[in-house]
């Protein structure tokens, strides 16, 4: 069989503290309803349930497997309530330790502690993009959605984004909540209000974008914004398709929390875009684009990212990252994938635990 060699894979927009889900996630007591209540009775238990240990097995978890699966670029947005100030330090170790090339931010919210907790996570932001030396780890700012912060939180970020010269990264009309928030705020939709209140700078990250109509999806990439579609997330979530997406080539794919397994990402976008009478064709654009988005942070260095395997195979034999081989003969070579696994088992036990007690 002949080898082929090519780019390593981006995962543009997801989640590495949601890394232990396929380790048993519980299931809420009660089947939500909508959107909300998924958040509610699901990922924001989850989040809240997070500390320092469990973090830290969830992203090595989650690193190792995008890697054997030939992703070497990772867009996370990260939330921990109960575990704000290092928590990004904690997965940026993770990631330059495992040999992965990572955008990072703390999604700032006020749905647990009011303003306070939004500034808590903004600080851990700033923090981090100050601090942070290590060469395959960039910081940005972010925010959870707009639904879930104030004006003036959103304010605060984007004086953020012009102090520190980072974009954002938030979660944009997801669900048809999010623009309803907006308008009731006086806004005719999320985009408007970040344009507004000065948080879109050139280069942000908006992920999702579902209930954008075409023209808001046109204003935001015209100020130079990047959308994410995670197909796997959203057809899970029931929150619909992103047709207004097709207005502009400044959208990649992201998992939005799924394994990074972006083969996977793009088979459920090619269905979706059938389905929903779409071209499935954009979904390799997609792909593709998020390396583009990536080389924004690590400018033509990503060229030496890449994955090599024999015609058939799955799996890659071989991935490189700026040069360094972090999987050979088809097995990680930055860490032991046995004891990574152990560790995230024993973790998501207690995890587990710890959520269930939570209200």
């Amino acid at each position: 069989m002949t080898g082929m060699t090519q780019p390593g894979a981006v995962n543009a927009h997801t989640h590495l503290y949601s890394g232990l889900a396929p380790l048993g996630l519980p299931a809420p007591a009660k089947e939500p309803e909508s959107f909300v209540q998924i958040l509610e009775s699901i990922w924001w238990r989850l989040d809240r349930a997070l500390d320092e240990p469990s973090l830290r097995a969830s992203a090595r978890y989650y690193i190792g497997e995008a890697l054997l699966a030939g992703t070497t670029g990772l867009v996370d947005h990260h939330e921990s309530p109960n575990f704000i100030e290092g928590s990004l330090d904690v997965i940026a170790d993770a990631c330059q330790d495992m040999g992965v090339r990572a955008v990072l931010c703390y999604g700032a919210t006020e749905r647990n502690g009011g303003r306070e907790e939004a500034k808590r996570g903004l600080l851990e932001g700033r923090r981090f993009i100050k601090a942070n030396r290590r060469p395959l780890v960039k910081g940005v700012i972010g925010l959870h959605a707009g639904f879930t912060v104030s004006d003036e939180t959103i304010r605060e970020a984007g004086n953020l984004c012009r102090e520190l010269d980072t974009v954002l990264h938030v979660h944009v009309a997801e669900d048809a909540s999010d623009v309803a928030d907006a308008r009731d705020r006086g806004y005719t939709d999320p985009v408007d209000r970040l344009v507004k209140l000065g948080a879109l700078p050139e280069g942000s990250i908006l992920a999702h974008g579902i209930h954008l109509t075409p023209s808001q999806v046109r204003m935001a990439a015209d100020r130079g914004a990047w959308f994410v579609q995670n197909p796997r997330s959203n057809r899970g979530n029931k929150v619909g398709y992103p047709s207004a997406l097709n207005q502009t080539d400044r959208v990649a794919l992201g998992s939005d929390g799924y394994p990074a397994v972006m083969s996977d990402e793009l088979d459920v976008f090619r269905e979706e875009a059938e389905a929903h009478g779409d071209l499935p064709a954009r979904g390799q654009k997609a792909l593709v684009q998020g390396r583009t988005l990536l080389e924004s942070f690590f400018a033509d260095v990503i060229d030496n990212d890449t994955v090599t395997q024999e015609r058939g195979e799955p799996l890659p034999r071989r991935v490189t990252v700026g040069g360094k081989a972090v999987v050979k003969d088809g097995r990680l070579v930055t860490a032991d994938l046995h004891a990574v696994r152990n560790d995230a088992q024993r973790e998501a036990v207690v995890l587990w635990e710890r959520m269930r007690a939570l209200a």
